[in-house]
């Protein structure tokens, strides 16, 4: 049984627009289904890290550090979206297990570098393939042109929602994608 939840959403309408739903089931907000979708897919990528030793948190860091060049606490929190508390934290986490180290910079004595150590390579050199592991699953039953079209549809969502709360977004602005005309091919333009 779908609970009808009274909200102020928007429905699509003949002419292409939207205009107001009186009321939209609460599975069926995009809001909703994307946060379930993030949290889900977070919790079996955690379940899968497991026998790394990392939690979902841990992993982003870890593998920004290794294949990024991320060499501070703040590039570092701005590029896994935390602020720099959280990223301290996170790090001493990381330093505790022997993953990373913190080393004083040689030009700067203010600056602060972060550096893996030998087992958080390894560790590092692990986590694409579990997360790609958990994306092949993400992508069950869509063809290539389904999937290219999906990502298209996000980044259309990521670039509306970008100004949210009166702030510049974390990380790179995303343009407003091309969309697709009648006159496109499936999957996009050509």
């Amino acid at each position: 049984m779908q609970s009808e939840v009274s909200i102020p959403a928007l429905e699509p309408t003949a002419g292409g627009g939207f205009a107001p739903a009186a009321s939209l089931p609460f599975d069926e907000n995009f809001g909703y289904l994307m946060r379930r979708i993030v949290t889900l897919v977070g919790n079996e990528i955690e379940r899968r890290m497991e026998p790394l030793g990392l939690t979902d948190a841990q992993w982003k860091p870890l593998m920004r550090l290794h294949y990024t060049g991320d060499a501070t606490v703040a590039t570092l929190a701005r590029g896994c979206h935390l602020d720099a508390g959280a990223m301290t934290r996170l790090l001493d986490r990381l330093e505790g297990k022997g993953l990373c180290r913190r080393v004083r910079s040689v030009e700067d004595r203010r600056v602060v570098n972060l550096e893996l150590t030998d087992e958080g390579r390894a560790a590092a050199a692990q986590i694409p393939a579990v997360v790609e592991g958990v994306q092949e699953v993400v992508r069950q039953g869509f063809t290539a042109d389904e999937a290219a079209r999906l990502k298209d549809y996000l980044q259309r969502i990521l670039h509306n929602v970008q100004g949210f709360g009166g702030s510049e977004p974390d990380g790179p602005a995303v343009p407003a994608p091309a969309r697709a005309t009648a006159a496109d091919p499936p999957g996009g333009t050509a």
